[in-house]
């Protein structure tokens, strides 16, 4: 397992112009282990864990990462995951800090799992993943998702592929 390396993410397809369609080979039941990898960190206000400016967040975070030399496929993850039912969090993977981004780093030993289906089985998915820790030994709750789509693109494409990403230590 080499550290600080996720997946290759195929962007190859896309065919909306928008979000490429996700391919979820290599990405189910890996073994993640970060040291010290580097994250820009944003925040998004929720009601009742339904995002009300994640697509805001998100434009203005993915168009600094594009002024700075745009994504690497081979580091392509953003983290995200809900911190009360009001705010959830989103890391960003970068390999460089991005100006006037709060920026964080992220260590340890992480598991993966692919869910197909419709966001609104998240609730069930996080449970899938704490379980899924468990197997592994470990007693921590902290489970990110990985949401490869957008609502728009998950219609245009007929799946909506999120990676489920929880600590193992």
């Amino acid at each position: 397992m080499q550290t600080n390396t996720v997946p290759h993410f195929d962007d190859s397809e896309n065919t909306t112009g928008c979000c490429p369609k996700f391919n979820p080979e290599g990405w189910d039941g890996r073994r993640l282990e970060f040291r010290d990898k580097l994250f820009a960190r944003a925040t998004t206000k929720a009601v009742m864990h339904i995002p009300v400016n994640m697509g805001k967040v998100f434009t203005r975070v993915q168009e600094k990462i594009e002024a700075n030399g745009g994504w690497d496929n081979d580091n392509m993850l953003v983290l995200s995951r809900d911190l009360s039912p009001w705010t959830g969090e989103h890391l960003f993977a970068v390999s460089e800090p991005l100006p006037g981004e709060e920026m964080v780093r992220l260590s340890g030993e992480f598991i993966t799992k692919v869910f197909e289906g419709p966001y609104r089985e998240a609730k069930d998915w996080h449970v899938d993943m704490q379980a899924l820790a468990k197997e592994h030994g470990s007693a921590s709750d902290e489970v990110y998702f990985f949401y490869t789509t957008c609502p728009k693109c998950v219609k245009a494409y007929g799946k909506n592929y999120v990676v489920g990403i929880a600590r193992l230590s």
